[in-house]
């Protein structure tokens, strides 16, 4: 695929995340669509995607094309949760320890009781679930509760997280001199999944929705000349298809702000799209719709053929559609905009 990019001038744009703002940074975490174990009998007719910060949604129809049923496994992969240091800051949309997502999913308009299988790997992928549910340690990192539970571990139990590199030493100074805590140094893997039947030759309605992870920065580095001659913004620049009409809007802006405000912060989604490519054939109809929330964001995706469906609104229709990249959007937000 050869992405094309909205223009700046009339349709807004681009913005992207500068190592400049790395300690007020926010990481966003991949999400994306249902996961299916291929089987040559299913096709998926279409795919109608819905993307904006406050939610997901994806309403699928697949066609089971041969003469039986079919019986397959549906999966809804959540984002893998890794603590890789101890001032990690996720973007997780809730504190829901299985649920990080809020997800939900429909068949023909039923709601789906689905189960969930949770795990914590080590960074050698051992599976170490039980060791930390018989120490009475919940598995979701990013919970408070685990720092807790750590801390409350008796040494040789300490010691023992530590030898075996699940836990990083946390030493700070808050005000009562200096004290020593663990921090979590696992994986947490969690995958939503049912089995569901496709009727023989018959379609199928599929709709799930969850919250997405938006990462997001104090700032932008656009703002910098500096940051624009550098390597960091040439790949940025190649990941959301920035254009040099868009570099001018984000030069009024800066203008507008005054030299030494800042003019905006930025927030970022990523989707996980190539699953898509997984089908007996191309998506049949492929409807994309990203919402950038305010008329006055700025907004950049890689893709072809958008169009402004409204002021907030943009859209991307194909046809027999296969996906060769993920997607990944960037908001740029006035400061002081609500």
């Amino acid at each position: 695929m050869n992405p094309k990019r909205l223009t700046a001038g009339c349709l807004l744009a681009t913005v992207l995340a500068a190592p400049a703002f790395a300690n007020d940074s926010t990481a966003e975490l991949s999400t994306g669509g249902l996961v299916l174990k291929k089987h040559a009998g299913i096709a998926m007719k279409s795919e109608d995607l819905f993307i904006s910060e406050r939610e997901v949604r994806v309403d699928y129809r697949f066609l089971n094309t041969t003469s039986k049923d079919i019986r397959v496994l549906v999966a809804f992969p959540m984002p893998d949760i890794a603590i890789e240091g101890i001032d990690d800051m996720l973007a997780i949309p809730t504190e829901d320890p299985e649920n990080i997502l809020d997800f939900h999913t429909r068949v023909d308009g039923q709601p789906v009781k689905a189960r969930v299988e949770q795990k914590a790997v080590d960074a050698k992928g051992v599976d170490r679930t039980a060791l930390l549910k018989s120490l009475g340690v919940p598995i979701a990192p990013h919970l408070q509760a685990v720092r807790d539970a750590l801390d409350h571990l008796p040494p040789a139990s300490r010691a023992k997280l530590r030898a075996l590199d699940m836990t990083v030493d946390d030493d700070f100074d808050a005000g009562k001199g200096q004290e020593h805590h663990l921090a979590p140094h696992w994986t947490l893997k969690t995958t939503y999944y049912w089995e569901q039947m496709f009727p023989a030759g018959r379609e199928l309605r599929v709709e799930h929705r969850y919250k997405p992870s938006v990462g997001g920065t104090s700032g932008t580095g656009l703002e910098s000349p500096e940051y624009r001659a550098s390597k960091d913004f040439r790949t940025y620049r190649a990941d959301y298809c920035i254009e040099p009409s868009f570099l001018a809007a984000v030069d009024a802006g800066k203008r507008r702000a005054g030299p030494t405000a800042q003019a905006y912060f930025e927030k970022r989604i990523a989707y996980v799209l190539k699953t898509g490519a997984n089908w007996k054939a191309p998506i049949g109809e492929f409807h994309l719709t990203i919402d950038k929330g305010r008329a006055d964001n700025l907004v950049s995706f890689c893709a072809e053929g958008v169009k402004k469906a409204s002021p907030t609104r943009f859209e991307v229709r194909r046809k027999d559609f296969l996906p060769a990249r993920d997607l990944k959007i960037l908001i740029l937000q006035p400061v002081g905009a609500e």
